[in-house]
Order: structure tokens, then C-alpha cells, then sequence
């Protein structure tokens, strides 16, 4: 039941903006080169499904997106969960860190064209940079918050190292290191796109910038419209992990479920 009303109440949503959007694109305030109404956009929309095109670009993204944000979540998660145990290191770490994490993915990009050439891996390192750091944190103020109680439990019970990490720690500061994941998708997909703008040949990114050039602003809409849409479903399939690893450690979430 709760499902359906989400449901609907997306509907609703969805439906409110397309009637101000198609009211507006309606009001001959602008050029329908400047703002195609949205059966045009469907139209354009269609016309990439229908060829192919489309596809390409959605899939060429996704797999520099998971090639770039898987690397930074196992990196960042266990360099998060060893620095955090071992304050004394990130102690010097964590300056290093400060001073690097503010700094924009795209500010490297010179440096990324010039040591990784052009393709795919210029995107690929924007998205670890961008998806790194929120991981990295979030682990390292996971393991911080850990329940002294169970690090007494676990000494009863003999377990050491490694074991107390993967075991006891690991599992106690899964929530925070979720937060981190969750916020890294949103940065990491904001920079693959941009970085697709800027060096790329293929990808959502490159569709809109090459649209743009082409004068169909039908086109560019129908790619951000897809980029949206893919994050939310990005977003989506990491919660339904969250929740399976959840069950498997008996992890008890917001509102009471499991």
C-alpha cells in the first residue's frame, strides 16, 4: 500500500511539471528552439530510441560510472576503516585530505588528459576523485562512532586482527559508510557528465554537448532528461543493496525495519 501511494503521488508530481512545462513552451514566451515543447522532446526522444543512439550513450556512461565508482568504494572503504582504527595515521592523513577534498574533479582535468591520454579513463578517474572522498569520510567517522561496548565483546570472544575489522567494525559502521555511498552517487554522476562535456566522444554527457552544436535543444533536453533518470536508478539498485546487506547482518534501519 505505501508503494502504490509513493507511486501515485510521483505521478502527480511528474504530471505537475510537464503541464507547467508544456504551459509554458504553449505561451510563445520563448523560441521552441529555446524551449521545445515535451512532445517535442518526446519526439527527439523516440528518434534516439528508434536508431540506437541513445542506448549507446546511456551504456557507455553507466559502465564508466561503475568502473570508476566501484573503485572508489572498495578503496574507500578499506583505507576508511584502517585509517579510522589507527587515528594515530590519520592524524597526518587527514590534513592531506582536507586540502585535496575541496578541489573539483574538473580542475585535475589537465593533468588527467596529459597522464591518461583520451577515452575512457579521463572519465573514469573524475568519477573516482568525485566519489572517493564522501566515501572515505563517512567510513573513517563510521568506524569513530563504533560502540565501545562491542570492541569489549569482541576481546572477550579472542577476536583480532584482521577479523575485528571485517567482523565487529565493518558491520557497526555500515549506516555512516552508506551515507557516504549514497552521497558519492550523486557527486560522482554530476562529474562523469561533465567530464563527458569536456573530453569525451561518447556518452550522455558528449550527446548533449553534440546536440547543442546541432541546434536541437529537443535533444539536449531528451539526454538531461536521461541523466536523471539514470542517477535515480543508480540510487535505486544501491539502496536495494543496502537493504540486502542489512538483512544479512540484521542491521536495524530508519522506521524500525530490517
Amino acid at each position: 500500500m505505501k508503494n502504490v501511494k509513493q507511486f501515485i503521488r510521483a505521478v502527480i508530481s511528474l504530471s505537475i511539471l510537464i503541464g507547467v512545462w508544456w504551459a509554458i513552451a504553449a505561451s510563445g514566451r520563448f523560441e521552441p528552439s529555446l524551449l521545445p515543447s515535451p512532445w517535442k522532446v518526446w519526439q527527439g526522444m523516440f528518434e534516439m530510441i528508434k536508431d540506437g543512439t541513445l542506448w549507446t550513450h546511456v551504456w557507455i556512461s553507466l559502465g564508466r560510472f561503475f568502473a570508476g565508482y566501484l573503485a572508489a568504494a572498495v578503496s574507500g572503504i578499506v583505507l576508511g576503516l584502517i585509517f579510522g582504527w589507527y587515528k594515530k595515521v590519520w592524524a597526518f592523513v587527514d590534513p592531506i585530505v582536507q586540502v585535496l577534498r575541496p578541489v573539483s574533479p574538473i580542475a585535475w582535468f589537465p593533468f588527467i588528459i596529459l597522464w591518461f591520454g583520451i577515452g575512457n579513463a579521463p572519465a573514469v578517474v573524475i568519477i573516482f576523485t568525485a566519489a572517493f572522498y564522501p566515501i572515505l569520510l563517512s567510513t573513517v567517522a563510521g568506524v569513530n562512532r563504533v560502540d565501545a561496548l562491542y570492541l569489549k565483546v569482541a576481546a572477550n570472544f579472542g577476536i583480532r586482527q584482521p577479523q575485528l575489522l571485517y567482523k565487529i567494525i565493518l558491520p557497526a559502521a555500515f549506516p555512516m559508510i552508506m551515507n557516504g555511498l549514497h552521497m558519492a552517487i550523486g557527486s560522482a554522476w554530476v562529474f562523469l557528465v561533465a567530464g563527458e562535456m569536456v573530453g569525451a566522444q561518447s556518452g550522455l554527457g558528449y550527446l548533449i554537448i553534440d546536440s547543442r552544436n546541432a541546434l536541437r535543444s529537443d535533444l539536449v533536453l531528451a539526454g538531461i532528461i536521461f541523466i536523471g533518470i539514470s542517477g535515480y536508478f543508480i540510487d535505486r539498485l544501491v539502496r536495494l543493496i543496502e537493504r540486502i546487506i542489512e538483512k544479512q547482518w540484521g542491521i536495524l534501519s530508519e522506521g524500525g525495519r530490517t
